[in-house]
């Protein structure tokens, strides 16, 4: 039996600590001793791709933004998608995870961060989205392990109501919005309703053949024609009650009409 080597780590901006581990073939990330990512459970982050840039597949040149860089297979399923002139901004936080792709995960995912259609941010995504109105076909995210965080409570600025608003900002009129999940989110999938977005929900394999491990994807929209076929639509949040006055009033004589 091959023995497990702890490759790199380091210490995420809350402290944290992040390590990548290599076992035979795999490699695998962990964070303070919890699994955040394998290389042989990647299915659900090339799904991420395949929904969130379905309706581009004809589209000359898109411009697709993603945030989290993870193992690579994200960015790797998007560059298989779009056009050869499209241009692929990816977001990451972390330089070690920019680094340890570069030096050690670029095979898994046939070097994705080679190629040139990519722009390497290392900034915060949400700065990111900001600063680019109506900038991009698509947004994918993988941050973290979506809305509930695990490595980084800060990324409620993400999922929060002030993260929505920006990416509904950034989308383009007929853009979409592609979140990846660890579990389902009922609060935020609606959220994105309450933003004005066209929202759908895939529940998809953790890994090929898989049936008891299950992620989450969200796509929203501006235009509900451009989401993906499938999925499940999530209710509309009821609207709140006004709670009904009980304190006392005395009563108003009513005016005469003058008939």
């Amino acid at each position: 039996m091959k023995a497990t080597i702890r490759i790199a780590e380091t210490k995420t901006p809350s402290g944290s600590e992040i390590v990548l581990f290599q076992h035979d073939e795999s490699f695998f990330i962990r964070v303070d001793g919890e699994i955040l990512m394998h290389s042989r459970q990647h299915e659900s982050e090339l799904e991420l791709a395949r929904l969130g840039c379905a309706h581009l597949v004809d589209e000359p040149e898109p411009d697709v933004l993603i945030g989290g860089l993870g193992l690579g297979y994200t960015l790797r399923q998007c560059l298989d998608i779009v056009k050869p002139n499209a241009t692929v901004t990816l977001c990451e936080l972390m330089p070690a995870v920019i680094e340890w792709n570069l030096e050690y995960l670029g095979v898994l995912a046939g070097f994705p961060l080679s190629e040139k259609r990519v722009r390497v941010k290392q900034e915060d995504v949400v700065t990111h989205l900001a600063h680019h109105r109506g900038a991009f076909d698509a947004i994918l995210l993988d941050v973290d392990n979506g809305p509930s965080a695990m490595t980084d409570a800060g990324n409620s600025r993400l999922y929060g109501t002030l993260g929505i608003h920006h990416c509904r900002r950034a989308l383009k009129p007929k853009g979409c919005l592609a979140v990846w999940s660890a579990e389902s989110s009922k609060p935020y999938e609606q959220a994105l309703v309450r933003a004005g977005l066209a929202v759908r929900r895939y529940r998809v394999p953790a890994y090929k053949g898989s049936k008891s491990q299950s992620r989450f994807i969200w796509v929203a929209s501006h235009d509900a024609t451009q989401l993906p076929p499938g999925g499940g639509e999530p209710k509309t949040p009821p609207r709140k009650r006004r709670r009904q006055d009980t304190s006392y009033r005395p009563p108003t004589r009513r005016r005469s009409s003058g008939r």
